[in-house]
């Protein structure tokens, strides 16, 4: 048997870290690192993190070949523009019941996500919907419309064209 020996250690050989200095190293890494990530999250607080959504009122502009009692919607928007021989009318077409965008057809309006049905005048002919779609208020200004989705006025209120 050949005895072992210890390689001397040179003096260019790096320290071993004691366990302890590892541990106070490395949860001061974890806190400078949480405390890094915590003023990114503070300084990202005071911008919206929501998109601006649409005026309430907005100009339509109907067009010339829409037919009595067709609805027109436009772009964007969840309200439905009509036009017969009483005048100009909008109905919203956001769901009673849980805020469904509501599909407009020959028979009235039909929600595609728990199957409620309205009339073409936005009353409920199947639930589970609670209420009536709501009107809402138009004003002419010439060749256009104005429609506020701000503004609910009762069921039945046309303005003429």
């Amino acid at each position: 048997m050949t005895p072992t020996t210890a390689r001397a250690r040179s003096r260019l050989d790096p320290e071993p870290v004691p366990r302890r200095d590892f541990l106070g190293i490395a949860s001061l890494v974890s806190f400078v690192a949480a405390m890094l990530f915590a003023t990114i999250g503070m300084l990202r607080l005071p911008k919206a993190a929501v998109l601006g959504s649409p005026a309430k009122k907005f100009r339509v502009t109907l067009p010339d070949a829409l037919a009595e009692g067709e609805a027109f919607v436009p772009p964007g928007r969840s309200v439905a523009v009509f036009r017969d021989r009483e005048g100009l009318y909008a109905i919203s077409l956001v769901c009673t019941h849980l805020g469904c965008i509501v599909k407009p057809g020959p028979s009235g309006f039909d929600c595609p996500c728990h199957g409620s049905q309205f009339a073409a005048d936005g009353s409920v002919v199947r639930g589970p919907a609670p209420k009536a779609l709501p009107w809402h208020a138009v004003t002419v200004r010439g060749r256009e419309c104005v429609v506020d989705e701000g503004a609910v006025v009762p069921a039945g209120t046309k303005v003429s064209a």
